[in-house]
């Protein structure tokens, strides 16, 4: 006789694990579904297999019994490698793949099919197996085995091919039920009163759920949301099989200055309420969007190629929801909804340009309430500098690509230039020309801005050195430090031993710092400043203005000149902005400091700030930055033109 001791233990903990399933929420989305799935039909399958085992122990004589029993097992047991593979299809995300191509259609279900055919007729044909005399196999019934294996083989190619896509857990989980169930098999032919098959697929199953299903990796336990690591997972995946998403990117550019105001707590209903208003307007359109929360405000909606319009409509619909108002406990909340619709990777076009432009986008561009297009405000070139500026960085240094611009700076009271501000340039043969705005932050975090900045002060050094400087008659090159410079223990010493290397003096260099350096206090940075300050050298305070500096650390720095921002420059038809800046030019007056006005254009600005007894100017109204070789021509050419003046 037969045994279904493991087929008694399977059904029991199949129970287990559908409940388990089910209250771990692993319900929503196509893979969670074909699993769930497999749980039912491995039930089925169970559950025929110990009527069909019990008819036999039995010797029943019901042949319709008999038939229904075996057939029923042989069918839905052997679907379960068919259904598999449509489970590990939906992991890789690559119907687009297979179900686009009627061909392909056709091979994927052609061996379970005939499968189905064999076992649909063999009532009338007993080519399989017979159960008058008893449950035999009979000459055709080794096709069953042969049908499956197609769909062996085509899951462990499958993996193989997209093992980029799952880590080393997942693909051992994937495996489990080939190996286990090969085992079964093999055992059962060895021990036919066993019956393992059916246990070995539960407990395959059981891994799978603790190695691939695992929905605290992916789901935000508060919104309930698919999280940053899904999304992340999701949008690599579609790139990799090149599958066309349409992305709604909601942003909320206000998140900050609501945690600040309500706190933790009730930012967190208020996060809530926003993932509820999402799961609504995609209801209400009968979407089928994979909905996420990433992080600090940003949300994400997914939408297949086919559903392009209902993404365009989510969109529309989430914006027009977002500006109202919104009451979270007793308060009165107004969002700042930044909504980019994408189509990828047709306007964006990686994975990582994907993630980059995400991640700020409502930094970079004007609230208009409206919802924006990605092929309006996602720039391919700048993405591509930004994702790759490593690599550029590495090779410019390599092959020394960087140069060094200067730009004239013009002294108001001796009506001729006195020096000039040394400025880092970068043109990649790929990309063009990169931005210090990129480049200096990169630098900084890489920490190439140390090789760097020695390049371009000696660079300076070597000019300064050198008899063309001396014959311009300028006065000093200024030196901009940024603040991991400063915050570098041999700043100093590699700046003395440059210039004694070219036998440059202290007055010939001035050393510029940003506001935002002039902040801090570390003390790896005054001893710097101190040192350099003892040596002689002077220093600017950058960018005046533009931050919050702490007053009583700025007036303890070593200052010889302050900068003037821009945006004074801007503003100067502001009444309240004059007043300001009247005040101010007179307090570093003093303090005994120089004021350089940066940004001048025009004329108007030139006598404006010559007026309000600033001491020098800098902008495009002179100059723009200009390669050394210009800029040696220009200051000559200014020389002679002041001289025939006089």
């Amino acid at each position: 006789m037969k045994n279904v001791t493991f087929d008694v233990a399977a059904l029991i903990m199949l129970a287990v694990l559908f409940v388990t399933v089910v209250i771990r929420k692993m319900t929503k989305g196509t893979s969670n579904r074909l699993f769930l799935l497999q749980i039912v039909l491995a039930a089925i399958s169970t559950s025929f297999d110990i009527f069909a085992v019990t008819l036999d122990n039995y010797n029943s004589q019901n042949i319709f019994l008999l038939n229904f029993a075996h057939m029923g097992y042989l069918i839905v047991h052997n679907i379960h490698p068919f259904v598999h593979m449509l489970f590990v299809i939906s992991l890789t995300d690559t119907w687009h793949k297979i179900f686009q191509n009627p061909a392909k259609i056709v091979l994927f279900i052609l061996p379970y099919g005939f499968d189905v055919i064999l076992l649909a007729t063999n009532p009338f044909t007993h080519l399989m197996f017979s159960v008058e005399n008893g449950y035999t196999h009979e000459m055709l019934f080794h096709t069953l085995y042969v049908c499956i294996v197609p769909y062996i083989l085509l899951n462990v190619v499958y993996v193989l091919q997209y093992r980029a896509l799952f880590n080393r857990r997942k693909i051992f989980s994937l495996f489990s039920m080939t190996v286990l169930s090969f085992i079964a098999v093999v055992l059962h032919l060895i021990f036919p009163e066993l019956l393992v098959e059916c246990f070995a697929i539960t407990m395959s199953l059981f891994i799978v759920s603790a190695g691939v299903l695992r929905p605290e990796d992916y789901i935000d336990s508060f919104t309930g949301l698919y999280k940053h690591s899904a999304y992340a997972h999701d949008m690599k995946r579609a790139f990799f099989n090149d599958k066309h998403v349409n992305i709604v990117m909601l942003n909320i550019g206000n998140y900050n200055t609501l945690t600040s105001m309500v706190g933790y707590d009730v930012m967190t209903d208020v996060l809530n309420k926003i993932a509820a208003t999402i799961a609504d307007v995609n209801a209400s359109l009968h979407g089928d969007a994979d909905l996420y929360f990433l992080d600090r405000g940003r949300f994400r909606m997914v939408y297949s190629e086919k559903d392009r319009d209902k993404a365009k409509s989510a969109a529309e619909a989430l914006m027009k929801e977002l500006k109202k108002r919104a009451n979270i406990n007793g308060l009165d909340i107004y969002f700042t909804p930044y909504i980019v619709l994408a189509r990828c990777p047709d306007e964006i076009e990686s994975f990582k340009s994907l993630m980059a432009f995400g991640q700020d986008f409502h930094e970079k561009n004007h609230y208009s309430g409206q919802v924006m297009l990605a092929s309006d405000v996602y720039d391919a070139n700048a993405f591509a500098i930004h994702n790759n500026i490593d690599t550029i960085i590495e090779r410019a240094l390599e092959n020394q690509k960087f140069e060094v611009y200067y730009q004239p700076i013009y002294s108001i009271s001796s009506g001729k230039f006195a020096s000039a501000e040394a400025l880092l340039r970068l043109f990649d043969e790929e990309h063009g020309f990169i931005s210090p705005e990129i480049l200096i932050p990169a630098a900084e975090k890489s920490g190439a801005i140390h090789k760097i900045g020695e390049f371009v002060f000696e660079e300076v050094c070597k000019f300064v050195s050198g008899d063309e400087f001396i014959k311009l008659g300028l006065n000093y090159i200024e030196v901009n430090l940024s603040v991991a410079q400063c915050m570098h223990g041999d700043l100093a010493d590699t700046i003395l031993n440059i210039m004694r290397k070219y036998n440059v003096s202290p007055e010939s260099i001035n050393l510029e710092i940003t506001e935002t350096a002039a902040s801090y206090s570390q003390r790896v940075m005054t001893e710097n400043l101190n040192k350099l300050a003892r040596a002689g050298l002077s220093f600017s305070l950058d960018d005046y203005g533009t931050g919050y500096s702490n007053m009583k650390r700025v007036i303890q720095l070593p200052l010889k000149i302050v900068k003037l921002d821009k945006s004074f420059v801007d503003e100067q038809h502001n009444p309240k902005m004059w007043i300001f800046l009247q005040n101010t030019v007179k307090m570093l007056k003093d303090m005994k400091m120089e004021i350089v006005v940066e940004g001048i254009e025009t004329r108007e600005m030139v006598e404006a700030f010559s007026n309000l007894k600033c001491d020098f100017i800098q902008g495009y109204f002179f100059s723009r930055p200009i390669c050394k070789a210009e800029f040696i021509d220009f200051i000559a050419n200014a020389t002679l033109g002041t001289s025939s003046e006089e």
